[in-house]
């Protein structure tokens, strides 16, 4: 039986060790066509927690009775039926979002995060830590679109959410919010991120150095 302190390592893990878009560069399509919006970037991930969350957790709970021969076939149905649950529940409560996220809410079912973690994760462990898992990731994931679409949103339109923050003087740097500006903000963020993950790295290798030069001295 996993512990809870299993659960909980693969639940944070997606959060900034291995994000998905920072880390692992999983899912950048959407990242970069529908994070010109902080309301569209929130959606999405909403939609795509609601489908890697549904499928772990149904993955996981038949992995002994799906044949090795149509696993991927048997994910794929998986993910598209949770997939059809979102898109025409996105469809009825918020519309609007839904016609500006046209076809990236059926490409879900495409995204290689959530197919990866069906047949790297989910097929292989318990329910608990599957859905801890695809938790952490999906968290991860929707932290990355959401970061994308305030910054992009507050540069290029000026708003948050559709509320103005800096006045009617305000100059919107428009190409934040057209594709050229999704690709130059992840840019900067990926940079950022791997300065981050080499400094920890540098201080970890310098702390667990230090008693060994001190032994030698």
């Amino acid at each position: 039986m996993p512990s809870q302190k299993d659960s909980y390592e693969e639940l944070v893990k997606g959060l900034w060790r291995e994000n998905p878009v920072f880390i692992q560069l999983l899912g950048l399509c959407p990242a970069l066509a529908v994070t010109n919006s902080a309301i569209n970037a929130l959606a999405m991930g909403a939609a795509t927690t609601f489908v890697l969350v549904g499928s772990s957790l149904l993955v996981s709970s038949l992995r002994n009775l799906i044949p090795k021969q149509v696993r991927i076939t048997t994910f794929i149905i998986v993910i598209a039926t949770f997939v059809t649950v979102a898109d025409f529940t996105l469809q009825a409560l918020a519309p609007v979002v839904h016609k500006e996220l046209g076809a990236f809410i059926a490409l879900i079912v495409v995204n290689c995060l959530i197919l990866g973690r069906q047949e790297a994760f989910a097929s292989r462990n318990s329910t608990r830590v599957a859905v801890a898992d695809a938790a952490g990731m999906a968290a991860g994931f929707a932290f990355a679109l959401f970061l994308l679409g305030c910054i992009r949103e507050i540069l290029g339109s000026g708003s948050l959410f559709g509320v103005s923050l800096f006045g009617p003087n305000f100059e919107p740097w428009v190409i934040m919010i057209l594709p050229p500006g999704g690709f130059l903000t992840l840019g900067l963020l990926l940079g950022l991120f791997a300065w981050v993950k080499e400094r920890r790295l540098r201080a970890s290798q310098a702390v667990g150095g230090a008693p060994a030069e001190r032994r030698a001295a």
